[in-house]
């Protein structure tokens, strides 16, 4: 007896495709080289810490001149919301840094990702499981109780 369902199709084609591959970004942040920002002294010091941040940021290690250059405007926006915050600047500072990959959604949409996949305490159990899953013992030796760390 031959097997459940119709025979396939060999012409059949995936019509999801495989994922896009994506760009890794250094975990440790942008080291690299990196302007200054135009008229800086004259900036608030929030302003400057923004401007830093961003600098030292993963996502800067993808940089190109335009990018830089559209950091340096939002910089002018982002002194202007520490003078008089308004909604309309941050939706527009939001909007900008959101094109630059500021949070990790936009990072997924972006289809940007970390140098190192597991962060923090993750990656020690990833470890464990990974070593007890390639171990040929016993499935009940990997059991543990809920809630040990």
């Amino acid at each position: 007896m031959a097997g459940v369902g119709p025979t396939p199709n060999p012409n059949h084609r995936r019509r999801n495709g495989d994922a896009p591959v994506g760009t890794v970004l250094p975990a440790e942040g942008y080291t690299g080289p990196a302007p200054v920002l135009p008229g800086g002294h004259d900036y608030d010091s929030r302003t400057l810490a923004w401007y830093d941040t961003w600098k030292g940021s993963p996502q800067a290690a993808t940089f190109l001149a335009t990018d830089w250059q559209r950091l340096h405007m939002l910089a002018q926006l982002v002194e202007l919301f520490w003078a008089e915050p308004k909604k309309e600047l941050l939706a527009e500072i939001r909007l900008n840094e959101a094109a630059l990959g500021g949070t990790a959604a936009d990072r997924l949409r972006l289809r940007w990702s970390l140098g190192s996949a597991e962060v923090g305490k993750g990656a020690t159990r990833a470890a464990e499981r990974a070593a007890a899953r390639r171990s040929a013992g016993d499935v009940r030796d990997r059991l543990r109780a809920v809630g040990d760390e």
